[in-house]
């Protein structure tokens, strides 16, 4: 077994790796999906129900497929973006692909629960409507947006754990090879504490920023 420390290190960064690019993806891509979906409904700013209809399924589709067999499926397509099925970066679309439609419901629901009254008024103030898209939504929704993204990354922490038995690297990689393969208890016990650490700490700052974003506290 290679040195300890630079072993957890190595993984820990791999992890990080991992989380933050497909965490970001999802951040960029899900939000657009979420205002794609409040929009487009019947009776919305931009009134496409088709759309609203067709954009709905697909996200459904996709967060019905259990990660584990997405990441199987999604093999060829990662080798045609990344050029390799193993690996960070292979990790990485899978993940992204799990988490643009987990984190778009997420805050599709923030966005519907800001005051129509709002909307409402800004309209007749002759606003525009992106002005209600920048200046209404997405402000009264932000601490709710930023408290999905904190779930969506504790979610992908999980799953990179899980990306790690099919040769991504990370903690779950470490776990499976130098834990469970050779029932090492001690490296199982290290990599679950550091999971453990890791999340806390995701959710710890994403609570503070969310509280810190919400101004009608």
């Amino acid at each position: 077994m290679p040195d300890s420390f630079d072993l957890y290190l190595t993984a820990a960064w791999q992890t990080l790796q991992m989380v933050s690019v497909s965490a970001l993806v999802s951040a960029i891509f899900g939000l657009a999906l979420a205002l794609l979906l409040v929009t487009t409904g019947p009776g919305d700013l931009y009134a496409r129900p088709w759309l609203n209809r067709g954009v709905g399924s697909v996200v459904n589709v996709f967060r019905s497929v259990p990660f584990i067999i997405l990441l199987v499926v999604l093999l060829p397509f990662t080798r045609l973006v990344v050029g390799t099925t193993i690996g960070v970066w292979a990790a990485v679309v899978p993940l992204s692909v799990a988490g643009i439609p987990f984190f778009a419901r997420i805050a599709e629901v923030s966005l519907r629960e800001v005051d129509r009254g709002l909307i409402e008024a800004v309209q007749a103030m002759g606003g525009r409507k992106r002005d209600v898209l920048w200046h209404v939504l997405l402000p009264e929704a932000l601490p709710g947006i930023v408290s999905g993204l904190t779930i969506t990354l504790v979610a992908m922490i999980g799953s990179s754990a899980m990306a790690g038995a099919v040769g991504a690297g990370g903690l779950g990689d470490v776990a499976i090879r130098y834990g469970y393969q050779r029932f090492d208890t001690q490296v199982m016990v290290s990599v679950l504490i550091g999971l453990v650490v890791l999340v806390s700490v995701v959710q710890t700052a994403g609570d503070v920023l969310a509280r810190r974003l919400n101004h009608r506290q």
